[in-house]
């Protein structure tokens, strides 16, 4: 079973899939609808309708069965719920995450069941390598477009059944290969970063949409600094992310970045860009391969476009006072803007061998 957005990645997948021999069954999922023209005309493919009927026209034209299945009622409880809440507790999610784990490999994994496949597959840029009996999530060729840092939540056993078709090609191999079978048009469509259910990239305005009693919990604060001295007003927590510098409607005669939030005095502290490393953190690991982590050197990152940081330590913090399972990792070299409800992913070369939600 392919997951297809009736973008290029998953396209190009389904066509090395045919000349591998699988008997592929394509699926496109409903998550979030959102037909403004805003949306349409970015071809967002997981609220555009036009994408859903592309995918299904692709996998007609190579001769496969598609299928259509709604999902927004898991997603919205799953995804878009977990987004709402981290942000008015003050963190800043990572939605992709928890849709990778919960949506296209939970839901989908049900779906491949229920039509008699025994793999699923998608167009991500990632590699499945087995090592001493165990699967594991493996960086791509193409380091630029590596997805790893997205993935890194998905466990052994789904892994087992899982296919990534891209892993070992850069995107420009991939471009080419859509060109070679006619989808030139395909090959050159430009991609968006933007979170899917979040139009015009403005998570304000989503937030302000969808949450009800919105005004009440999100009214105007105070900005301090790292010892407590009242710098001036802000307009409410839920404005500011971690490293944040423009917009912040404050003049100190210096660059001033957000260091930390604190959702329940709504509080936001400032900074310079020098308070935003640091060289340890916490987290709630959901993936911790105990066997492989004290066998050779570790490297973290913290976020996507961030690099791999080496790793000195992980320790689990004595159990009690609701510390029970939390880690802190010890970085060798400072990290710069560590952002809690982020992920940290735990490498071993180019193996993922960890994960969790920075605290």
């Amino acid at each position: 079973m392919l997951g297809m957005s009736g973008g290029i990645d998953s396209t190009v997948s389904a066509m090395l899939l045919l000349e591998q021999g699988y008997e592929v069954v394509g699926v496109t999922f409903r998550t979030f609808d959102s037909i403004k023209e805003s949306c349409l005309a970015k071809e967002k493919g997981c609220c555009s309708i036009e994408s859903i009927m592309e995918a299904k026209h692709n996998a007609e034209k190579m001769g496969f069965e598609h299928h259509i299945v709604d999902f927004r009622d898991t997603f919205k409880r799953c995804v878009i719920q977990n987004f709402i809440d981290e942000y008015m507790s003050g963190r800043t999610p990572n939605p992709c995450v928890l849709c990778n784990s919960h949506i296209k490999w939970g839901e989908l994994m049900r779906v491949a069941d229920e039509y008699g496949c025994d793999y699923i597959a998608t167009g991500h840029y990632a590699q499945i390598r087995e090592q001493d009996g165990h699967v594991f999530l493996a960086s791509a060729v193409d380091t630029k477009k590596d997805q790893t840092y997205f993935l890194w939540m998905l466990t052994e056993e789904q892994l087992r059944r899982t296919i990534f078709p891209l892993g070992g090609l850069t995107k420009d191999e991939v471009r080419e290969i859509a060109r070679k079978h006619g989808y030139e048009k395909l090959a050159e469509k430009r991609e968006s970063q933007e979170i899917c259910f979040v139009t015009d990239n403005d998570y304000r305005a989503f937030l302000r949409a969808n949450v009800p009693d919105y005004k009440e919990r999100v009214r105007a604060g105070e900005y301090i600094d790292a010892e407590g001295h009242v710098l001036g007003k802000h307009e409410g927590f839920v404005n500011y992310t971690i490293g944040q510098r423009k917009g912040l409607g404050i003049a100190l005669g210096h660059p001033a970045y957000v260091t930390h939030i604190d959702a329940e005095k709504n509080q936001v502290t400032l900074g310079s860009n020098d308070d935003l490393y640091a060289t340890e953190l916490r987290f709630k690991p959901s993936v911790l391969r105990n066997y492989v982590i004290t066998e050779s050197r570790l490297t973290a990152k913290v976020r996507y476009r961030s690099a791999s940081v080496e790793v000195t330590q992980i320790k689990t913090l004595p159990e009690g006072e609701g510390l029970d399972g939390i880690c802190t990792l010890y970085f060798a070299s400072p990290v710069w803007g560590i952002t809690p409800g982020q992920s940290v992913v735990i490498y071993q070369n180019d193996l993922v061998v960890g994960g969790g939600i920075i605290l």
